[in-house]
């Protein structure tokens, strides 16, 4: 199907090389026209503007945009709703806030223009192994992009999980567990590093024990093999941990349901603190 994709980031310029891969007509924007003038190579029409990339999509139009959760997203929608029109559909696939999707969504329905939210989770390693896809919408709009999630995602790598909101919303959560799995691995191997084996024990060799058949096995901790691999002891790995507001708003929205969610609160709480660490190696 034909698609426009907007933003053209590590992960953006991915998902978009794989839909040219499986045969999807993409144009393509980004305010570096050097990223647009490398995908064109690839095979996607590139535009030089929001613009000219409506202009090229003919209707009904999809769509994806890619891009960091807050102002950029907000701009770019307020521009293409002066530029869509009525059946038209956009996707967003960045980290934005559910409640922000519910508004936007309302804003965009007074001009029959379509709202999606989709959560994305595979990181840079999606053109390889495909993205995992939160899709949240119109069951109408899920199905009209269903090509291009089928393309995106792995076997059975997504999912219309509800109304506009719920995708960012699965999604949300998700990052939420995913801090708590982290500050887990942390405290797991730090407790080995201090213990009275911990000079023989070879930690990138454990990590690799532990994701044949363990039941503590998952991507994170393949990510920790490698780095264990590249630097023994994490030396090169700054002790400072930026967050992307989810794991904040899973903790808002544990408070707001009422739900104990001490784990993930705690893994919040710590990446706060190793800003004020971070000369140390291990929190």
């Amino acid at each position: 199907m034909q698609i426009g994709m907007i933003g053209l980031g590590r992960m953006g310029a991915n998902m978009l090389r794989r839909l040219l891969g499986d045969g999807h007509q993409v144009v393509a924007y980004d305010r570096s026209l050097d990223k647009v003038r490398e995908l064109e190579k690839k095979g996607a029409a590139g535009a030089s503007s929001i613009e000219q990339l409506v202009a090229l999509l003919p209707p009904p139009r999809v769509v994806w945009i890619m891009l960091p959760a807050g102002d950029p997203v907000e701009e770019t929608l307020a521009g293409l709703a002066g530029l869509l029109v009525q059946g038209d559909v956009i996707v967003e696939g960045g980290n934005s806030f559910f409640k922000d999707d519910v508004r936007r969504a309302q804003e965009l329905e007074k001009h029959g223009i379509g709202y999606v939210d989709a959560g994305v989770s595979g990181g840079i390693w999606g053109l390889e192994v495909g993205d995992c896809l939160m899709v949240g919408g119109n069951r109408e709009h899920f199905e009209r992009i269903e090509p291009v999630l089928a393309t995106l995602a792995p076997a059975e790598g997504y999912l219309h999980c509800g109304p506009v909101g719920a995708g960012h919303f699965v999604k949300m959560v998700h990052n939420g567990i995913e801090y708590a799995m982290m500050e887990a691995y942390g405290e797991g191997f730090e407790i080995l590093k201090a213990s009275p084996y911990g000079e023989e024990l070879d930690l990138g060799r454990v990590s690799h024990l532990w994701n044949q058949g363990s039941v503590v096995r998952s991507w994170l901790l393949e990510l920790l093999e490698s780095a264990f691999s590249k630097d023994g002891n994490l030396e090169s790995i700054s002790g400072y941990v930026e967050d992307s507001g989810e794991g904040r708003w899973t903790v808002l929205q544990a408070v707001e349901s009422g739900v104990a969610a001490t784990g993930i609160a705690h893994s919040l709480f710590k990446r706060f603190l190793c800003r004020e660490c971070a000369s140390r190696l291990w929190l």
